[in-house]
């Protein structure tokens, strides 16, 4: 019966469906489930309809008369069931599939949501749709630039691909979106930019505005996916209507464990366009690749992101951006120190510089910092809130910590967490003021996995 199971499961896996997680449904109450199990998971009773009474009839039978062990050990296959799905191969990222988009191009006039990161093989995605004789009437510059150079807030200006000579239109800042004028003459927009999966970083709130504006004028959009380095995890508070802004657009949490693919889906499929509007939307996937794979990005996805290290732990440290501490901005390690002028906070120092291709101003410029080498981690943790509560012990209740608290809030998504963080409350308190939103948000994002 184990076998059987399992392999059941390890074929739902191979048609890139979500899985049914074991804790949702324990062995003790799956009996008069099956009503939810369809509701959450539809595709076992549509696509693999005997399979999924097979499981749930099995299940019914066996489940009361099997011993821990056996339970213990059914979940140990299945774990490393699923596991083997993520090591499949080397992810092959949308772009790199154009046996599935090249032909619905020719005869188009594109436009391109792109940045450094949009590349082919080693290819610009520009360069190697000029070459199979595309057409571009424009690019769209989203924010760091067209080629992923600028500092994080600095302006993009509209200017010429020196190579093509195709007009670079910014759609960072004030004009966030591509304009009716902009889009009169293209018929399609393609969007391909590495993301890492966190609600602040500005290019998914991109992706969104690009999808109103293909909404509201009647263009199609194609998203070539990539995976999310920090897509194996959903975590943090889900963003409130007030906190709306270019770091935080959709009802997501801080980490939000989709695709730009899937996540664009749940954008449409939520109604989340501004008054509902459904944009014409086409995803190609990305081929050997689960949510639970371990994806390191070839090209750093901004300047301050340069490794692994730094975009694990981005989703915890991007609210020292709201402090007087740096985050290693103006080094070569950003998102991978915390530090302040102040030999109390630590033996380990860093200074921050004005550094080209990573950061030109940074925080505590010129000034020697002490604090934590987070650089060799035995273990680099998921969302926690940990190294915030400790400085903000560490400086104690002064306003020389938080200097930005309507920037913080914004990051956050949610006023509510400061005040808890005011009031004394331990992270797990903290944490499990969300949980219940999460847990429902949860439930939508899994109408929209691809992978």
């Amino acid at each position: 019966m184990i076998v059987s199971w399992v392999f059941q499961w390890k074929t739902l896996a191979k048609t890139n469906q979500k899985l049914p997680n074991p804790k949702l449904y324990p062995t003790t109450k799956l009996v008069g489930q099956k009503n939810d199990l369809y509701r959450r998971y539809p595709y076992l009773s549509k696509k693999n309809n005997l399979m999924a009474r097979d499981y749930l009839s099995t299940t019914s039978r066996s489940f009361h008369s099997v011993n821990r062990i056996k339970i213990l050990v059914l979940m140990i296959l299945l774990f490393f069931s699923i596991l083997s799905q993520a090591q499949k191969g080397v992810p092959v990222c949308g772009a790199e599939r154009p046996d599935l988009y090249l032909s619905s191009l020719k005869g188009l006039r594109l436009g391109l949501v792109v940045n450094h990161t949009s590349t082919v093989n080693g290819e610009h995605l520009i360069d190697f749709l000029q070459a199979k004789g595309i057409t571009m009437k424009a690019l769209f510059a989203p924010e760091h630039g067209l080629r992923g150079e600028a500092d994080a807030g600095e302006k993009i200006a509209n200017s010429v691909d020196a190579k093509t000579g195709i007009p670079i239109i910014s759609i960072y800042g004030k004009n966030n979106r591509p304009t009716t004028e902009q889009l009169a003459d293209i018929d399609l927009i393609i969007y391909d930019i590495q993301d890492v999966g966190c609600r602040f970083y500005t290019y998914i709130s991109t992706l969104h505005y690009v999808m109103e504006a293909c909404a509201e004028n009647g263009k199609r959009l194609l998203v070539l996916d990539r995976p999310n380095p920090n897509g194996d995890y959903c975590a943090g508070p889900i963003l409130k209507p007030a906190f709306r802004s270019g770091v935080g657009v959709d009802p997501i949490p801080v980490v939000h464990g989709c695709t730009v693919g899937e996540l664009a889906q749940m954008i449409n499929g939520e109604g989340w366009l501004k008054n509902g509007l459904k944009c014409d939307l086409k995803v190609i996937p990305v081929k050997n690749y689960v949510h639970l794979s371990v994806y390191s990005p070839p090209i750093k996805p901004s300047p301050n992101l340069p490794n692994y290290t730094s975009i694990r732990l981005y989703p915890s440290l991007c609210f020292f951006e709201s402090t007087s501490v740096s985050i290693g901005r103006g080094t070569t390690f950003p998102f991978q120190v915390i530090g302040f002028p102040d030999q109390k906070f630590g033996g380990f120092s860093f200074t921050p510089q004005s550094l080209k291709g990573f950061e030109m101003n940074p925080i505590q410029k010129d000034k020697i910092c002490y604090g934590e080498d987070l650089r060799n981690l035995k273990e680099i943790p998921k969302f926690t809130l940990k190294y915030f509560l400790d400085w903000y012990g560490k400086f104690g209740q002064t306003s020389e910590f938080l200097t930005k608290v309507r920037w913080f809030n914004l990051l956050m998504g949610d006023d509510r967490i400061l005040t808890m963080i005011q009031a004394g409350k331990s992270e797990k308190e903290i944490t499990d003021s969300w949980q219940e939103e999460l847990e429902r948000y949860k439930v939508v994002r899994s109408k929209y996995l691809l992978y």
